[in-house]
């Protein structure tokens, strides 16, 4: 499948151009960005085509993926499925509930491939711990012992908080915060196990942008997060569970690096075009997570 990049910064460099490059099913057709330098470094340095064009890139493709901000990505990512090309896109998709609605209409009308690239669900450990507990909470409530009860979700990063990271920078991230960075990953875990969220109640507390979450689903579960770019570096550190009548369920050290995980991601597209199959993690689960964050950001002081 003829892939086009869009994005240039660290991820792109990082994670989804090598990723790209080295996928014996993809081809590379070139790198779109928002400045001609680093656009031009990045294609000379996966060995593609720098694209000023963005249009013209997404007629030489049949698919795109994106390492853009959110409210860059839904835009494009819309343009890029009228224009017929699949996508693998970030999370989160957008960060309005009117902008992730497009993207899914826009996937919907042009009849493509869709998959968000929600890191934990194509790692190999947290992948396969997430069909697993899924499968428990399924087989339990079948026996009638009980589903999944309560969860919860805690993302502590010290990316504004001390660490030597390439993306403190992120005008982006310093914007949106740990809500909006971490907070689909939270999501990615506590939704699929414990259903979709009736309800959300945010506050801030404690250092810098960290953020508490307590959801109520639609099964009856009920849930609590706690998100942080802030904390010092001895302090991080990503903690998950769901508790019930299967027992509990605590998530798994992550032990791949992400470019492995993208790889995966770009399998499940090219499986999902193949087949016909939505992915779970396709455009309407990407709208669900962010009118969540949507939902807690409106509780929240400017």
């Amino acid at each position: 499948m003829k892939f086009g990049l869009l994005g240039t910064g660290p991820w792109a460099q990082r994670t989804h151009g090598p990723a790209l490059a080295a996928h014996q099913d993809v081809d590379l057709v070139g790198v779109w960005g928002r400045r001609a330098e680093p656009t031009g470094a990045l294609a000379q340095q996966l060995g593609t085509r720098a694209y000023a064009d963005i249009d013209a890139l997404f007629a030489d493709c049949d698919a795109v993926a994106v390492a853009l901000p959110p409210d860059v990505q839904a835009p494009l990512a819309v343009r890029a499925a009228d224009a017929g090309c699949h996508l693998l896109l970030d999370k989160p998709v957008a960060t309005t509930p009117e902008a992730a609605r497009a993207v899914t209409e826009a996937v919907e009308r042009g009849g493509v491939g869709c998959v968000v690239f929600f890191t934990l669900h194509f790692s190999d450990t947290t992948g396969e711990w997430l069909r697993e507990t899924a499968r428990r909470g399924e087989a339990s409530r079948a026996q009638s012992t009980g589903d999944w009860q309560v969860g919860r979700a805690d993302w502590l990063s010290p990316v504004f908080g001390g660490a030597d990271s390439p993306y403190t920078a992120s005008p982006w991230r310093r914007e949106k915060g740990a809500l909006w960075d971490v907070g689909p990953h939270a999501l990615s875990v506590l939704l699929p196990l414990l259903g979709e969220a009736e309800s959300v109640t945010a506050a801030r507390g404690g250092v810098g942008d960290t953020v508490h979450l307590v959801l109520r689903h639609a099964s009856g579960a009920s849930s609590t997060c706690t998100l942080s770019h802030s904390v010092t570096p001895a302090a991080a550190g990503v903690t998950a569970e769901v508790r019930g009548g299967a027992g509990v369920a605590e998530l798994p050290l992550r032990e791949e690096g992400p470019a492995v995980s993208f790889g995966r991601a770009l399998d499940a597209v090219l499986r999902s075009v193949r087949t016909g199959e939505p992915h779970p993690c396709g455009a309407r689960f990407a709208e669900e997570v962010t009118s969540v964050l949507h939902r807690a950001q409106e509780q929240l002081p400017a």
